[in-house]
């Protein structure tokens, strides 16, 4: 197992995104493992252990909400934090991804790196009360 406290695990089927994420993310000394294949992403999660989860949600043959639910059902996933990132830009979106599925961020694509780096790092901070 990898020390997860920098590294973050991205789901995302456009590996050219993942590739400009991973230069935006390693500028600011965190890790990026990018799972361009959906059906893969769980047993890469719980092989990494990641401090932080990005999803897309819009993905060929694998909903992101699916990856989700499952991250979410199991013991050794559920306390990830997870950071939606998706072309799914209406209100509607972001209040049922924050407030209905509990996500803790939501990053409308296209995005400001420093929109990105401000989420990801505001969740790989460790909580002092959790120490």
């Amino acid at each position: 197992m990898m020390n997860s406290n920098k590294t973050i695990v991205y789901v995302e089927d456009d590996r050219d995104l993942i590739n400009l994420v991973s230069l935006i993310l390693k500028r600011q000394g965190i890790e990026v493992i990018g799972v361009s294949n959906p059906h893969s992403a769980l047993d890469t999660i719980i092989n990494v252990r990641p401090g932080v989860i990005l999803l897309d949600l819009m993905m060929p043959e694998v909903d992101g909400w699916e990856i989700y639910h499952n991250l979410k059902n199991l013991p050794e996933t559920n306390g990830i934090p997870v950071i939606v990132i998706s072309a799914k830009a209406q209100p509607i979106d972001q209040v049922l991804g924050l407030q209905v599925a509990k996500v803790d961020s939501y990053i409308c694509k296209p995005f400001q790196p420093e929109q990105l780096i401000a989420a990801v790092e505001k969740w790989l901070t460790p909580d002092p009360v959790k120490q």
